[in-house]
């Protein structure tokens, strides 16, 4: 027994868990990931005299390197069978996991039927996520949900007051250091965290199992009575949105799409900052919404500037000149490559970017952007549309809902106004509905040549962010040096009361597009004619909490 002073410097685990520490002399090793194992066995082998047991191909791998191993039909007296669907398990290797050392009647019960214990299992599971990505067939996807290598984890980890689980081959050196400086033994603390690992792993197992055969039925559930997010910790972050925030960035394997901003590769700068990370996905997420050409500057959550045109470059110089006090330390996504005049420009502008996102970059343009050691460059390798499904966390829960996209067909549309739109004034108005999209609600976004040159974001109504819209619309065109005429107008929501038209007709706002369905829509209608606007229902509503 440990004396009381030893006690009081306990952790809580170690006061539960009384035993000593075991020395590892039977170790079981089935992996699918060989990666160090037969280093490891040998280590285990010839330094603490450790008998090893293996299946199948493992045993065979480690065989072939002269380590001495034990088949594991030599200990459960049964052979392998069923195309290797059977085989651990059995009572000899579960009884060896699970039985409590210290319990008397365990150890007798292990004696009277041959089981001897196994102090130590390494295991790794069948790769049934990357069967899936692979395009495996049913049959074959079918064939790599590990059934025996859970089994083993489970009850290794769940005795892990005496069995020692490895999982990950990463983890090989540091537990063999630990037991030559522990006389051959593991610590409770290690055992604790590896168990840990194992539940962590086969809950993620279980579920990526569970979301793919669920997408396997004729009509699966987008909102299942239950559902498992699994995340896997992608990078630290120095910290959250703001320094005294710890914060991380975690992938979610389920939702991320090839081209998504978690798939992104880093080609230059420092490591992206949870801000940096929000704005980018906006940013990214926004400029996928056009086929042609387009750029979108995007600082604090908000499209500050966006266009469209023939070519990225000039798309840039467009959505540059929306608003380029604001661009300043803002992010810039492009949804075509980058080219090497795009980036000239970008430095003819003395534009401070943070991150600079793109399918990919002219190697003339990625040379000319890793000068700047600061400026992040990410590379999707492509433009795909987001995952179907968006979560947002909210105190105690989460908010699950599908993801918005602009694909209204314009001759859905309604124009209850007596103006019709011409053909210019139609593509004019989609552009901007597809930028008011990104804005923040109250969302109002005032375009002239496919460029977004006013918005005006987040206030609480509809007709303050329509006339600050307006005004830098108006700045805009100053500094353009064109005149602020055919104005075209995006609301992310109807408009409540008649002001919004007066306010939009004052500054020259020539059409309108918005979702309509006001019990006002009436009185609305009648103040565009009066002013010979066009205005376009979407009967679609577009808000961005």
């Amino acid at each position: 027994m440990l004396g009381v002073a030893n006690i009081s410097n306990q952790t809580n685990m170690e006061r539960r868990y009384q035993v000593a520490d075991p020395k590892v002399k039977r170790v079981l090793m089935s992996v699918t990931d060989k990666t160090g194992v037969v280093e490891f066995a040998r280590a285990l082998s010839e330094e603490f005299g450790a008998q090893i047991i293996s299946t199948g191909g493992t045993a065979r791998v480690i065989a072939e390197a002269g380590v001495p191993v034990t088949p594991i039909d030599e200990v459960t007296k049964f052979p392998e069978m069923m195309d290797g669907r059977v085989k651990t398990l059995h009572p000899a290797v579960h009884g060896g996991l699970l039985a409590k050392r210290d319990n008397p009647e365990h150890m007798a019960q292990a004696a009277e039927h041959g089981i001897e214990m196994i102090d130590m299992v390494v295991v790794n599971l069948y790769a049934f996520e990357k069967t899936v990505e692979s395009g495996a067939d049913f049959g074959t996807c079918i064939e790599n949900i590990d059934i025996g290598g859970p089994s083993m984890l489970r009850s290794a980890a769940k005795n892990f007051a005496s069995v020692a689980v490895v999982t990950d081959p990463a983890s090989y050196g540091s537990i063999l250091s630990e037991m030559r400086a522990n006389n051959g033994a593991t610590t409770l603390a290690t055992r604790t965290q590896l168990a840990l690992r194992v539940f962590q792993t086969t809950n993620a197992y279980d579920g990526a199992i569970a979301q793919w055969l669920g997408s396997q039925l004729e009509k699966p559930e987008e909102f299942p009575e239950q559902r498992d997010i699994h995340l896997v910790k992608q990078q630290g972050l120095r910290y959250g949105e703001n320094p005294h925030q710890d914060a991380a960035f975690y992938r979610v394997p389920e939702f991320a799409t090839p081209h998504s901003l978690v798939n992104a590769r880093q080609l230059n700068g420092k490591e992206l900052s949870y801000n940096n990370i929000l704005d980018t996905d906006a940013c990214w997420t926004l400029v996928r919404e056009f086929d042609e050409p387009a750029v979108v500057i995007l600082k604090h959550q908000n499209p500050c500037g966006s266009a469209t045109a023939e070519d990225v470059a000039t798309a840039y110089d467009k959505a540059f000149a929306c608003d380029p006090k604001s661009a300043f330390g803002g992010i810039i996504a492009a949804n075509t490559e980058v080219t090497l005049e795009f980036v000239e420009h970008i430095n003819a502008n003395k534009q401070f970017v943070e991150v600079l996102i793109a399918p990919s970059f002219q190697p003339e343009a990625l040379e000319l952007l890793q000068q700047k050691k600061n400026l992040r460059v990410l590379a999707t390798g492509g433009v795909d549309a987001p995952a179907a499904i968006e979560f947002r966390s909210v105190d105690g829960g989460m908010l699950a809902q599908q993801v918005d996209r602009v694909n209204e067909d314009p001759a859905e549309f309604t124009v209850p106004t007596k103006k019709k739109p011409t053909e210019d004034e139609l593509h004019e108005m989609l552009f901007a509905w597809k930028v008011c999209k990104g804005v923040k609600s109250n969302a109002i976004l005032v375009s002239k040549d496919h460029a977004g040159i006013g918005m005006g974001p987040g206030q609480p109504n509809r007709v303050d962010s329509a006339k600050l819209a307006c005004e830098r619309a108006h700045e805009a065109c100053e500094r353009m040096g064109v005149a602020a005429e055919g104005l075209v107008c995006a609301s992310d929501a109807f408009f409540p009361f008649r002001d919004n038209i007066d306010t939009l007709a004052e500054y020259g706002v020539k059409a309108i597009i918005q979702p309509g369905g006001s019990i006002r829509d009436d009185h609305v209608i009648a103040a565009a004619d009066r002013y010979g606007m066009v205005m376009a229902f979407t009967g679609m509503r577009l808000f961005h909490h």
